[in-house]
């Protein structure tokens, strides 16, 4: 039976050189508590790691004899796992919400835009303030700066500015970030 075509075969998965699978003539042997048993055969470290019900791990094979270590491998496996999910868990997302409004925007409406990105700010998230002009609006870009350096100035006891008012096509952009 010849082997099938290189794209047909099942991947390999990257096994980690463990007990077997470490063909090095001489490595340097770590103990299980950390403390250094030498320069073995490959053959002495693993039936040392036999003997005493353990694995052989490969720890670095770009050292100079290769570095092994005597552990219990599916404990190690399960514990790296555990914190990496417990990294998961700490991990904080945090999301630009959008408060979108016009340079001709109503007290109230302003008010209310206002009060919008304060919740968004106190929940954590940035806060993206976009002004958009229509037609010839974008003539009076110089009333739109001054009102997201309005807006900029009531958040400024919540949030400081990220990145000040810049143009993007026909808007004017600013971002807010929570203070620290």
């Amino acid at each position: 039976m010849t082997n099938p075509p290189p794209e047909k075969r099942a991947p390999q998965r990257a096994l980690p050189n463990i007990n077997e699978r470490i063909r090095f003539p001489k490595v340097r042997l770590i103990d299980e508590d950390g403390s250094q048993l030498g320069i073995l055969s490959s053959r002495e470290a693993l039936a040392l790691a036999q003997e005493r019900e353990l694995d052989l791990v490969l720890l670095s094979d770009k050292a100079d004899p290769p570095v092994c270590r005597i552990m219990d491998y599916g404990k190690f496996k399960f514990l790296q796992e555990k914190k990496a999910r417990e990294a998961r868990k700490k991990q904080q997302v945090i999301e630009v919400k959008e408060v979108k409004m016009r340079y001709k925007i109503d007290e109230h409406d302003y008010q209310v835009r206002v009060s919008q990105a304060k919740r968004f700010i106190k929940e954590g998230d940035k806060v993206k303030a976009t002004i958009t002009f229509r037609g010839r609006e974008i003539q009076h870009s110089e009333l739109a700066r001054t009102l997201l350096d309005r807006l900029a100035q009531d958040m400024q006891e919540v949030a400081e500015i990220q990145q000040y008012p810049k143009a993007e096509g026909r808007s004017l952009i600013m971002i807010l970030a929570p203070k620290k």
